[in-house]
């Protein structure tokens, strides 16, 4: 037991300091963000009660970014694997602060363009794809849970990744949409993709799960209701990034949309409005994504935040189940 808790330690090192470095870095972080003005606009049609938080900096994903990578190379060092993991986060993180940066600094409130930003999300996609082929040992083959075999997707594996990790990025930043949101739901994904990266002997990637758990549960003291900064595109598109990277790498992409149902919750709830109110012009949910659904229902952002994110834990165990 104790030989087994041992190879634990170096992610819960990780989490600590990811938690530590994160908060030390908020400080600073947010009245710079307040200076150069870099303040959240808020959508008119969105649930009233959001419009009082225009004007919270925003971009704190920067500061998420910079405390996961200082902590992975600290605890871990620059393996391949985590360079790749580094890389993926950095680079979904880059496309969002494009997008932020225009929008809340150059005040274009379209930010990039959505063709735009969904060539460069599949840009970094196929990166990842082509890495993982190269390099894995599984090759074009993708792990089937619960079936427990390794399913050859021949020529369909690099669109099918390419799927995953667009899908993956964009559900996590539709989620980021109340206070404390995004991190709540993904710190128990995060928690569940480290352990299970131990178990498989991915030390590395448990390394750098626990310091992406980490990072938000830090960003939380910022960004819980009241939120005094929120992650914006920054952040939310590098959580997706990351997580769909820690997947890839482990070979468990499928696995995500068990663990991370929430996030597919989200993103679904956005498919179904838009599709059935183009069709009927009559809408499935009071608004989309799936959140605000339930606050226009009455629950409050806390209960929203906790329901959600309890939820989210409650499919790791599942996963875990279905993984372990």
């Amino acid at each position: 037991m104790d030989f087994m808790l041992q190879n634990y330690y170096p992610m819960i090192i990780a989490i600590v300091m990811a938690f530590v470095i994160t908060v030390i870095l908020g400080f600073p972080s947010i009245p710079l963000l307040r200076r150069i003005k870099a303040g959240q606009s808020i959508r008119e049609d969105g649930p009233q009660s959001h419009l009082k938080k225009a004007g919270t900096p925003t971009m704190g994903g920067l500061f998420m970014i910079g405390a996961l990578v200082v902590t992975t190379l600290i605890v871990e060092g620059a393996s391949k694997d985590m360079l790749v993991l580094i890389f993926a986060t950095i680079g979904f993180g880059a496309i969002g602060f494009i997008d932020d940066f225009i929008k809340v600094v150059l005040k274009r409130n379209l930010g990039l363009r959505s063709h735009q930003k969904l060539a460069l999300q599949i840009i970094m996609a196929v990166i990842l794809a082509v890495y993982q082929l190269k390099v894995s040992a599984f090759g074009t083959h993708v792990y089937i849970p619960i079936a427990d075999i390794n399913l050859n997707f021949g020529i369909f594996y690099i669109p099918f990744i390419v799927f995953v990790v667009v899908a993956m990025t964009n559900a996590v930043n539709l989620t980021d949409g109340l206070d404390g949101l995004a991190s709540g739901v993904t710190i128990p994904v995060c928690l569940f993709l480290g352990m299970t990266a131990i178990g498989y002997a991915y030390e590395g990637i448990g390394v750098f799960s626990g310091a992406v758990a980490g990072a938000c549960a830090g960003f939380l003291v910022y960004n819980h209701k009241p939120a005094k900064v929120f992650m914006g595109d920054t952040g939310s598109l590098a959580l997706g990034g990351a997580i769909s990277a820690i997947a890839i790498l482990m070979n468990v992409t499928l696995i995500i949309p068990v663990i991370g149902f929430v996030f597919v919750a989200e993103a679904l709830s956005v498919m179904i409005q838009v599709y059935v109110f183009k069709t009927t012009k009559k809408r499935v949910f009071r608004m989309a994504p799936l959140h605000h659904h339930f606050e226009l229902g009455g629950w409050s952002e806390i209960k929203v935040f906790w329901v959600f994110s309890i939820a989210s834990a409650a499919l790791c165990i599942i996963g875990a189940l279905i993984m372990w």
